[in-house]
């Protein structure tokens, strides 16, 4: 996992119609957000949109330096177009590329130029995703140069992707006790090997923590950092699963140390820096971030 996409935490996902767009993007509310996504696409009515975008304007042209990471989930490639031209633009991170394919692709990609700074999370939400071939045709064509550079990180549409098996995830169950489960398996095969990060689907039930704390510590489990929230309340709850133990910090730190040796045993584990180091980095900047479980404060004994 790169850093960049480690600091992303629970993306909170607000309607671009929502009036308080600004407080929320300066950190006037809700300070603690790490990042945001303005949505102008699945929770905007298309009616609503110029209201979406006027928003939008009004935003872009308020933001101060600094606070969270701030994208625009853009509604099709138009939206794209008309927001990268709104002045204040460069205020932003980015943009989140809804139901991403290899046939649309490029009517997003080329409405930026070579030296825009923005970075994209693409999401994977339409019929291809359950079509192994088409998937591994869509990541032969985003590891090139042209669009990997961009690449945050790849998000799971999971609510899309269960309307297209004509589902709900059930109340009380993880979307890995669903059919989700093996499709996010064979994502995550499909592009984690190639570099890419992805990102854990959204949990659409509130006053539901246990399932949600389950959820996420299943996405960790899976290979998955971030997480979209659709409440503020839901920010924490994600977030506190991201802190690490002191064990596991503690096997970061042996695996990372200049004189590890090629393998050892550590708290009754193989600990193996040349398979285990993309790990170790992870926990280690995951510390640095979110902090470690039971400590007052983390101590990291690495740069």
């Amino acid at each position: 996992m790169t850093p960049r996409a480690l600091e992303l935490g629970a993306s909170l996902y607000v309607p671009a119609t929502r009036p308080d767009l600004l407080p929320l993007a300066n950190r006037a509310k809700y300070p603690h957000l790490r990042s945001l996504i303005f949505c102008t696409e699945d929770a905007v009515a298309e009616r609503e949109l110029p209201r979406a975008l006027h928003h939008l304007e009004h935003l872009l042209a308020h933001l101060e330096p600094g606070g969270p990471l701030r994208f625009v989930r853009v509604r099709r490639p138009e939206v794209l177009r008309t927001v990268l031209q709104m002045d204040g633009v460069d205020g932003l991170t980015g943009f989140v590329l809804p139901k991403l394919t290899r046939a649309n692709l490029d009517d997003y990609f080329d409405h930026f130029r070579p030296a825009d700074p923005f970075l994209v999370m693409p999401t994977l939400e339409t019929i291809d995703v359950f079509d192994a071939r088409a998937l591994a045709e869509l990541r032969d064509v985003l590891v090139q140069e042209h669009y990997r550079r961009r690449i945050l990180a790849l998000r799971i549409g999971g609510n899309d992707l269960f309307h297209l098996l004509g589902m709900r995830r059930p109340r009380g169950r993880t979307i890995y006790q669903t059919p989700l489960a093996v499709t996010i398996a064979q994502l995550v095969t499909t592009f984690r090997p190639y570099g890419f990060d992805l990102t854990g689907p959204v949990f659409e039930y509130l006053g539901s923590p246990r399932v949600l704390e389950r959820e996420v510590r299943s996405d960790l489990a899976y290979g998955l950092f971030g997480k979209t929230a659709i409440h503020p309340e839901q920010v924490r709850a994600i977030e506190a699963c991201y802190s690490v133990t002191a064990r596991d910090l503690e096997m970061a730190e042996e695996i990372l140390a200049q004189a590890a040796p090629p393998v050892f045993r550590l708290h009754d584990a193989m600990c193996e820096p040349a398979t285990h180091r993309r790990w170790a980095e992870a926990i280690h900047e995951r510390a640095r971030l979110y902090g470690v479980i039971g400590a007052r404060k983390a101590v990291l004994r690495l740069p």
